[in-house]
Formats: structure tokens, C-alpha cells, sequence
């Protein structure tokens, strides 16, 4: 399978500011990959936070993640600002792909970019359960069309 490119900023409509750390750098001098993931999981949660529709302490749906991959172009590392662009490649019944893509600041084009898959489930039972209508609505405003490579 070919190398994909890495995705441009204008492909994004929602970005979330994030802070690498002084612990995010490996004895490389780059952030290590598993922080990747970690921002990931982070800039997902924050806006569905902010939309109002995740409740992480009481609500009775919570997202579990079932795949995840990255593709790197360019190295990370403390105390570079990201911005992390949101989109979503596909809504399904229970579960979300979200295509996420880490930005240094002021960059236009992806340092690295992956896959995030959610399937969303009942809290007590880890059932998998419908997506409420209004999670749809605000999901679907970062609908986009699926891209090659990832």
C-alpha cells in the first residue's frame, strides 16, 4: 500500500489546541509515538465535551476505542503547541471514525495523522447502544468524505 500524504490544515473545519509536555520526549528529543495516540484520544473527548455530549462521570454512554492507527511525517516535540484538526469519516448506528490530524502551530500541513475509532457504549453493561439523535446532529457536522491511505 503506498505512503499517504499528509492531509493540508483546510481539510478540517474544528481544531483543539494542545500542549505537548516535557515528559512527551523520548531519549530521541521527539515526542514518542504513544503520544500521539494520547492527543488522539484527547482532542475527540475535549469537543464531544464541549458539544455537551459526553458526561464522563455520569452519563450513561461512553465511547471505547477499537482502532487506531497513525501515519508520521514530521517530528513533535516539547514545548511545541499542536493543533489538532477533527473530522469524521463515517456515523454508524453505535459507533464513530473519526480522522484526526496533528498540527504544530502555524503549520498547514499534518505532522501526523490517524484513524480513531469509537463505538459508543452503555456504561454498567459495555453494550454497544444507538447513538442518541442530538450526538448524531452534532456528529455529522464534521462529516466528511473518506480519504485514501488511512
Amino acid at each position: 500500500m503506498p505512503r499517504p500524504t499528509p492531509y493540508d490544515r483546510n481539510l478540517f473545519s474544528v481544531f483543539q489546541p494542545l500542549q505537548t509536555r516535557w515528559a512527551d520526549n523520548d531519549i530521541y528529543g521527539h515526542m514518542n509515538n504513544v503520544i500521539h495516540y494520547a492527543l488522539f484520544d484527547t482532542a475527540v473527548n475535549t469537543w464531544l465535551v464541549e458539544q455537551g455530549l459526553l458526561d464522563m462521570h455520569q452519563g450513561s454512554q461512553i465511547g471505547l476505542v477499537v482502532e487506531t492507527g497513525c501515519h508520521y511525517f514530521a517530528e513533535l516535540a516539547f514545548p511545541d503547541k499542536i493543533e489538532a484538526g477533527i473530522s469524521i469519516e463515517h456515523i454508524g448506528s453505535s459507533s464513530v471514525i473519526y480522522r484526526v490530524a496533528l498540527f504544530k502551530q502555524g503549520q498547514n500541513t499534518a505532522a501526523a495523522q490517524g484513524r480513531f475509532v469509537h463505538v459508543y457504549v452503555e456504561r454498567q453493561s459495555r453494550k454497544p447502544m444507538p447513538l442518541p439523535k442530538n450526538w448524531t446532529a452534532s456528529l455529522k457536522t464534521l462529516l466528511i468524505e473518506p480519504q485514501e491511505g488511512l
